[in-house]
């Protein structure tokens, strides 16, 4: 305490200097590969393109090619004319037919489930964590064109319109969850849904936010739910630590003390509270739904002021382990990294158009959040598998590597990868006998610990 003012020490940087040198040594050794490759080899991995079934038919594509091509044209914000203008042999027409029959939420759903769980297997993936972890933000894209006037005006972010991608993120790296959100409602709103929706094989257990992520009704329900929340809460001195009643003998603390909590509240709606914790789980209702429902009920309303005060208790417990615990929030921080990381290669691979976003409808705007989502997460698996089988190689070769800095290695790089130009798929002839690209100049460096 300053004055009576609570302050947090920052965190200092625990990076070693040998990291730096390290990740940049090993990233050059990625095999240079262009994004249409790329995206062919994680098929070949994961067959994750036979869950994009004939709406009708229920049967895969049989044009591979002709599907990739039509995901890429999401991914790259590039739009199916012009894709098909810069992918040879490819008609406009054919890209429609197989993106209407093909390509729905449900496919992009299932197929991204595909690569994360692949990403979850892979054992050089468990250096970033064990996948029970999660953290998930927004990314704001600009709408211009036809979506202008049709998107949300947020003053958080200036005067122009834009569309927000909200996506959960796991400590792999993989993410697992994305949404579109068009409206001003806070990014909280949207938190449950992709811990709860996934088809991934992952079980979190600890979920990491921003501030715009948490409320109070978030907070009672991530523990109601089995999920330990830790949002990093920006002036968190500034909110007060609500106390049960009577709470004595906290002189020294007395300055960030707020109202006490009304325990009687919560034990009076407790059935209520697990009902409707049931009805969430069951499907019965959407989380997000009742989130914003809830939030915009009135005070006299009783199962909101109990989820409420629930919330207020577990955010002062959370508030207390914070202020203890240097080490959550050094974790907390780091998954959040892994986030804003994440972000920096969606606007790189997201570069068409300007980066913006000019589909006027919802269903179109979720194509392009889903397809994009689904493009980052194979770059990201196809990262993680050459990043793996370059340290083998760099072992192998007798050169001893601190297993402490595999961690620092992040499959998010992409200068290696090629993104621009004409999208041309043709059957690989440059892998190895055993069916992977060959490492870049391994002979060239040298690793020095």
């Amino acid at each position: 305490f300053d004055e009576g003012r609570l302050k947090i020490s920052p965190i200092e940087n625990s990076v070693p200097e040998a990291a730096g040198e390290f990740v940049e040594r090993v990233c050059r050794l990625l095999p240079r590969v262009k994004i249409t490759d790329l995206l062919w080899d994680v098929h070949e991995w994961t067959g994750f393109t036979n869950h994009f079934i004939h709406l009708k038919k229920s049967v895969a594509p049989e044009n591979i090619r002709l599907l990739l091509t039509a995901i890429l044209s999401d991914g790259l914000n590039l739009g199916r004319r012009k894709m098909a203008e810069a992918c040879p042999g490819t008609s406009y027409g054919d890209l429609e037919w197989l993106y209407g029959w093909h390509v729905r939420d449900e496919t992009y759903t299932a197929a991204l489930a595909a690569l994360t769980n692949k990403q979850h297997r892979i054992p050089f993936a468990q250096n970033w964590g064990d996948g029970s972890k999660s953290s998930s933000d927004g990314q704001r894209f600009r709408s211009g064109s036809y979506a202008y006037d049709k998107a949300l005006h947020n003053p958080k972010y200036g005067s122009e319109p834009g569309v927000l991608f909200y996506t959960h993120i796991s400590d792999q790296y993989a993410p697992f969850k994305t949404k579109v959100i068009t409206s001003g409602l806070r990014d909280a709103t949207h938190v449950l849904d992709g811990l709860l929706y996934h088809e991934s094989e992952l079980r979190i257990k600890e979920h990491y936010t921003d501030t715009a992520g948490f409320t109070d009704h978030v907070f009672a329900l991530m523990h109601l739910l089995g999920f330990k929340f830790a949002p990093r809460i920006r002036d968190l001195a500034d909110l007060k630590i609500c106390v049960p009643p009577e709470t004595k003998n906290f002189d020294a603390i007395a300055s960030v003390l707020g109202s006490e909590l009304d325990l009687r509240l919560i034990r009076n709606h407790w059935p209520e509270l697990i009902r409707l914790v049931a009805s969430i789980k069951m499907g019965t209702v959407t989380a997000s739904v009742i989130v914003r429902k809830l939030g915009s009920y009135p005070r006299q309303n009783g199962l909101a002021s109990a989820l409420k005060e629930l919330g207020r208790l577990e955010r002062a417990l959370f508030t207390l382990e914070w202020l203890r615990d240097s080490q959550l929030r050094r974790r907390v921080g780091a998954e959040l990294n892994k986030g804003e990381a994440r972000n920096a290669l969606c606007r790189a691979v997201f570069i068409h158009r300007i980066g913006e976003i000019r589909d006027r409808t919802l269903q179109d705007q979720k194509h392009r959040a889903s397809g994009l989502n689904l493009v980052v997460s194979a770059i990201v698996l196809w990262n993680s598998v050459y990043l793996e089988r370059a340290i083998a190689e760099v072992r192998s070769r007798g050169v001893e590597i601190d297993p402490g800095l595999l961690r620092h290695l992040s499959p998010l790089a992409w200068e290696h990868i090629s993104l621009t130009g004409d999208y041309v798929w043709r059957t690989p002839d440059s892998l190895s006998s055993d069916g992977f690209r060959p490492l870049n100049n391994p002979d060239r460096f040298r690793f020095n610990q």
